[in-house]
C-alpha cells in the first residue's frame, strides 16, 4: 500500500477539520445562538479572577451595542473558515482567521479555559483548535486537494 505523503495527510486533516467547523457554524446560524449571543460571554466570566472578568466584561460591553449583529459576524466568520478549510480556498487566510477566532473564543466565552478554580480539569477546547490550526500551517495543508493548489498551477504563482 502506498504511503500518504505528509502534504496529503495534512490536507485530509484540513478537510476533516473544515467539516467540524461547518457543523459548528451551522449551530451559530440558529436563532437560539443569534438571540442569546451575550449570554455565552456571560458564562465565561463566572467564577474567574478579576483580570479575566475585566477582559470578558470589555467584550460584553462591546457586543452589547448590537449582539445580534455580532452573532451574525461570528456565524459568517465560522462559515468562511469552514469553506476555506474544506475547499482549500484562501487556506492561509482561513487558518489565520481560525487562530484569531479561537483565541478570542478561548479568552472570552471559555474564560481562558478557567483553570483558576479548584477542581478545574480543562484548559478549554478553543486553545487546542488554535494549536491544530498551527499544525495545519506548519504542514502546509494547502498544497494538496485544494483550490489554492489548482490556482497556483494554473496561474504559475510562486
Amino acid at each position: 500500500m502506498k504511503k500518504l505523503s505528509e502534504d496529503k495527510s495534512f490536507a485530509i486533516l484540513r478537510v476533516i477539520f473544515g467539516g467540524v467547523w461547518l457543523i459548528d457554524a451551522s449551530f451559530k446560524w440558529s436563532p437560539e445562538f443569534l438571540n442569546n449571543f451575550t449570554s455565552y460571554l456571560l458564562e465565561g466570566v463566572q467564577g474567574q479572577p478579576q483580570i479575566v472578568q475585566d477582559w470578558v466584561n470589555l467584550w460584553i460591553q462591546t457586543v452589547s451595542v448590537n449582539p445580534h449583529m455580532f452573532g451574525i459576524l461570528v456565524a459568517l466568520a465560522e462559515t468562511a473558515i469552514a469553506i476555506g478549510l474544506i475547499f482549500g480556498l484562501f487556506t492561509r487566510i482561513a487558518i489565520i482567521g481560525g487562530i484569531a477566532m479561537t483565541l478570542v473564543i478561548w479568552s472570552t466565552a471559555e474564560g481562558f479555559g478557567g483553570p483558576y478554580q479548584a477542581g478545574s480539569t480543562d484548559v478549554g477546547a478553543a486553545i487546542i483548535y488554535a494549536l491544530l490550526f498551527l499544525a495545519l500551517w506548519i504542514g502546509r495543508c494547502w498544497k494538496e486537494f485544494s483550490i489554492d493548489a489548482i490556482l497556483k498551477k494554473k496561474f504559475k504563482i510562486t
